[in-house]
């Protein structure tokens, strides 16, 4: 059994503003939005690995739907400060001048119970690298107080999933 208190840190998040509207950080949290590596993907590849979990694991699939859930308030936060920064906040990002949208082929979707929680655990890795690197960048103090919060998310995200793959493990 996981020993999970939280899918969330427990710390409040900051204030949803900016400092002012910003292209180059709009486009950063466009980025964040609909990219393949975004809050999006994490949402869709997490709905899909609650689904075909729910027959093998119950446990795994709920924790997949709860996670998911706070991937989705990250996605609304991005999407708010995308606009507020002055992007037209759709599931896209830019690429160059032109806008990619978002697509579910973004996705890696591994089946067998394993290889989902390392893809899953390598992707929130992946993501606290790309957001302490816009925290670094970014010159918006409100901005990057948000990414220092959801990193505290994800990094929670990443002891679940090692949970998940040493309880995996241990029952093979």
């Amino acid at each position: 059994m996981i020993s999970i208190s939280s899918f969330s840190d427990p710390s409040p998040y900051p204030p949803l503003c900016v400092e002012c509207p910003n292209p180059a950080y709009a486009a950063e949290m466009l980025s964040n939005v609909g990219s393949c590596d975004s809050e999006m993907s994490a949402v869709s590849l997490y709905i899909y690995n609650n689904t075909i979990l729910a027959d093998r694991s119950e446990e795994f699939s709920h924790i997949f739907h709860k996670i998911s859930i706070v991937e989705m308030r990250h996605l609304d936060i991005f999407a708010h400060l995308a606009h507020m920064l002055g992007a037209d906040p759709r599931l896209w990002t830019c690429n160059g001048r032109r806008p990619c949208y978002w697509s579910p082929a973004c996705n890696h979707y591994p089946l067998q119970t394993e290889a989902l929680l390392k893809n899953s655990l390598q992707r929130e890795q992946n993501t606290i690298l790309k957001y302490r690197r816009q925290a670094e960048q970014i010159r918006d103090a409100y901005i990057v107080d948000m990414l220092d919060r959801i990193i505290l998310d994800e990094q929670i995200h990443v002891q679940i999933f090692c949970e998940m793959l040493e309880e995996l493990r241990q029952n093979c």
